[in-house]
């Protein structure tokens, strides 16, 4: 078990704040937790924890945001689009620059988060109705970047936000969806894990912060009125597409 009180220290808030994410807003910030982690551990530790304790809060977040919170009509297109992102993902990892795609990814995200602040925010609230070729679109464009850069939330969010759901659907529905992303994902991260034993220990250690930040993240949503989550929601997605475009604009250029 570590013993560094530095760990402890930035560990815990880092997966207390990712946990609150998780419950308050469905997501957007576990991107922000290797990079923190990093500073404590090794990276490929720091991955590895994060996706053992992601899955764990997916499965929390899932009991606090019942059935009745998820979007099925959405769901039945964006989850085969996430999964063959997966696979594609996978199939073409080493034969296309993933950096190209995910920058893409992240500029059309920025567009979109700005182009809200600007003027969407101002718009009179709408829904805009399911679209299947628009809803596997952004789910296999997030298989494919939580696949290659661990940062499949802006893809699935850009075309959720943009559906007016409720906020207690737009959650409910994000964590679902995210649900089986992390799972998939998590079997490789375990087998790492037995190869590094000092990540599963320090995953341990950090655990009791994943109950205690998705209560306190429930408590944030329900207290939050539409129009404020949706700011927030907006402000995270903006910062996450900033990150994902100033990660890939560095690895093609660097």
């Amino acid at each position: 078990m570590p013993v560094d009180p530095l760990f402890y220290l930035v560990g815990w808030a880092t997966i207390l704040v990712i946990a609150i994410g998780k419950s308050a807003f469905g997501g957007g910030l576990a991107i922000l937790g290797i990079p923190l982690l990093a500073f404590v551990v090794k990276p490929l530790d720091a991955a590895i924890i994060v996706a053992m304790l992601v899955s764990a809060m997916d499965i929390m977040a899932l009991r606090r945001f019942g059935a009745e919170t998820r979007s099925k009509p959405d769901l039945v297109w964006l989850l085969p689009g996430l999964v063959a992102g997966i696979g594609i993902g996978w199939l073409v990892f080493v034969r296309v620059d993933p950096r190209i795609v995910t920058l893409v990814i992240g500029l059309t995200t920025l567009a979109f988060t700005l182009q809200w602040f600007l003027k969407g925010r101002l718009a009179a609230p709408g829904s805009r109705p399911v679209c299947p070729p628009l809803a596997l679109l952004a789910g296999a464009a997030s298989g494919f970047t939580t696949f290659v850069a661990h940062a499949g939330g802006p893809p699935v969010a850009m075309y959720l936000l943009g559906r007016g759901l409720p906020k207690s659907l737009l959650v409910g529905t994000t964590i679902a969806l995210f649900t089986l992303a992390n799972w998939l994902k998590l079997p490789p991260y375990l087998m790492l894990g037995l190869k590094n034993p000092q990540a599963l220990w320090g995953a341990l250690a950090l655990a009791p912060a994943v109950p205690l930040g998705i209560w306190l993240g429930r408590i944030v949503h329900d207290r939050l009125d539409q129009k404020s989550l949706f700011l927030w929601c907006y402000g995270l997605l903006f910062l996450a597409a900033l990150k994902l475009t100033a990660d890939a604009g560095l690895a093609l250029w660097g």
